[in-house]
């Protein structure tokens, strides 16, 4: 089959399932990452003959669009602030907003850096900046920050045993050192030292909420990192809140994705068990999504 027919059957087997734009994002994500054909190409060799195997391939890919499963899971990859992250179903797909979590430590570390220049210290010469970071998933967070923070010392801990399977692929991928640890956080009583830096992106969603979710979503990303029960939304905030009053440092951050709806709540929790420049953080999108804390 000719590439261009291709595209034909493609555009027309989804167009009752998803926007057009997104449609189109779907079909050259394929072609690079079967045909490696860039999206350039795709209009400069129409012609190209797509042979059997790949047709085969490509085939199932659709078949797979059409069941609304993420195109992530079909092509086992994407990319997260500029890197690429490999994907199964055992991990939750990294999102925009964690970017945004991401960016806001790196400009609180910077800050920081900057602080200490001005006391002229030196920033991390026998003390390397300790990071962890709780639920890591597909460690998009830990791995992002090493390949910004080269001299910090990242650790993080998740309970799936698959998603830090994936975790690791991915830290050898972009060439990072972040020691992964297989941990129930709920389950824990104390952390194993201190650290200058606590994230976490923790399960948030509510159960009542799951009408808001879409398919690709609810159908296939693990629901142990997606929901929590409806009558203890913040159960792992409780948790991790507890556990950084106690292992954070002089001085050190904990840094919070959020539930939209629940970012009142979850400054109060903070407030109530002593931390303090509690701020609050809208998303690109204008919902509250991030809150930084210290002791």
């Amino acid at each position: 089959m000719k590439l261009i027919d291709f595209k034909l059957h493609f555009k027309n087997s989804l167009s009752k399932i998803y926007p057009a734009t997104e449609i189109d994002s779907f079909f050259f994500l394929l072609m690079e990452t079967y045909l490696d054909l860039q999206r350039i190409d795709t209009v400069l060799k129409s012609d190209f003959e797509i042979d059997e195997q790949n047709l085969s391939t490509l085939q199932k890919a659709l078949a797979r669009l059409q069941n609304e499963e993420p195109i992530q899971y079909i092509i086992g990859k994407t990319e997260f602030y500029g890197l690429p992250f490999l994907v199964d179903e055992n991990t939750l797909i990294p999102r925009p907003e964690t970017e945004e979590l991401v960016e806001w430590v790196l400009q609180e570390v910077e800050s920081l850096k900057i602080e200490a220049r001005s006391l002229e210290l030196e920033v991390g010469s026998e003390n390397p900046l300790s990071i962890l970071d709780i639920g890591t998933g597909t460690g998009c967070i830990p791995i992002s920050l090493s390949k910004n923070l080269p001299k910090a010392k990242i650790s993080a801990i998740d309970v799936s045993v698959d998603a830090l399977k994936i975790a690791k692929e991915n830290a050898a991928l972009n060439k990072v050192e972040v020691d992964f640890f297989e941990v129930d956080i709920l389950q824990v009583e104390k952390l194993y030292q201190k650290f200058d830096i606590i994230i976490s992106n923790p399960p948030y969603v509510r159960e009542l909420e799951k009408i808001e979710i879409q398919n690709n979503v609810l159908q296939n990303e693990p629901h142990l990192a997606l929901f929590v029960a409806d009558d203890n939304p913040l159960i792992f905030y409780d948790k991790i809140t507890d556990l950084a009053k106690n292992h954070l440092t002089k001085n050190g951050l904990l840094f919070f994705e959020i539930n939209q709806y629940l970012g009142q709540e979850t400054c109060s929790l903070l407030e109530a068990k002593g931390f303090k420049n509690i701020q609050l953080k809208k998303d690109l999108f204008g919902n509250d999504r991030m809150i930084k804390a210290s002791l």
